[in-house]
């Protein structure tokens, strides 16, 4: 039976744009699929028309959501998240709901004190207005380069903005931003887990939407856990790592750190 793999992607990102990972991983012999968040039209085009679609969704419904596409699979599956899909990946993982799973510039989980500059000039679009806590925001073309774009050159950077961008739920970045001031947050994961499968922490060097300090003080919260915790850094690659034209590296990488965990 070919090992299940559930891609989980982040804020402004529809789940197609995993599309050439789940080719890469179904040739590689799994069994993998990208379903979208809660209330996600199934094309970009509709997810553009329709923001309120996905408009007042919390990290707690996500979690759900994906919780309950895992237990329509055969076994336990690898999960793969980028951005808030990796917080969300981690958060089923310290469920015991996952085999395993890559979590790529993951968003900060509970507990997570750096908040650089650079990453709250990536979320500005969504703070500075308090109603978009129930509200779908979408960024510009400008506000993609930034918070996504930055490391690679501005003709692809608008090329994967015009492909894959849509409008996110405002909520789970409220819900992040709380997160050490709230004893319940949603953004919490069992970090002291021992029995979890392994975690691989993946950051981008030039990542402006949560860098490099952010994943690394994210892998001090595993310490008190024996369960195996990666970090693999790749020190000249920005937010878009997933989806740009170096997306392969990733994906080659976290191959190869699957394998070597038996996986």
């Amino acid at each position: 039976m070919s090992t299940p793999v559930v891609f989980i992607h982040g804020l402004w990102l529809h789940a197609s744009s995993w599309q050439p990972w789940v080719e890469l991983f179904r040739a590689e012999g799994y069994a993998p699929v990208a379903p979208g968040w809660p209330g996600e039209p199934g094309t970009v085009a509709e997810a553009r028309e329709h923001p309120e679609a996905v408009a007042d969704h919390g990290i707690d419904d996500v979690v759900e959501h994906y919780a309950k596409v895992i237990a329509g699979l055969p076994a336990k599956p690898i999960l793969i998240g980028h951005s808030f899909g990796g917080m969300i990946a981690q958060k089923l993982l310290g469920q015991d709901l996952a085999a395993a799973a890559v979590a790529v510039d993951a968003a900060q989980i509970k507990g997570v004190l750096p908040l650089p500059l650079s990453a709250l000039r990536a979320t500005l679009p969504v703070f500075r207005n308090p109603a978009n806590k129930h509200r779908a925001v979408s960024l510009t073309a400008q506000q993609f380069r930034f918070a996504f774009g930055n490391a690679v050159t501005e003709q692809e950077s608008q090329e994967l903005f015009d492909r894959w961008a849509v409008p996110a739920p405002g909520k789970p970045l409220f819900e992040a931003a709380a997160a050490n001031f709230d004893p319940h947050s949603p953004a919490k994961v069992d970090t002291a887990n021992e029995l979890r499968g392994p975690l691989l922490l993946i950051t981008g060097g030039r990542d402006h939407t949560v860098p490099e300090s952010v994943t690394r003080a994210t892998l001090k919260q595993y310490r008190h856990s024996h369960a195996v915790t990666d970090l693999l850094d790749f020190p000249d690659r920005a937010h878009s790592l997933t989806i740009d034209s170096g997306w392969r590296a990733v994906a080659d990488e976290s191959l190869a750190w699957l394998r070597r965990n038996g996986l």
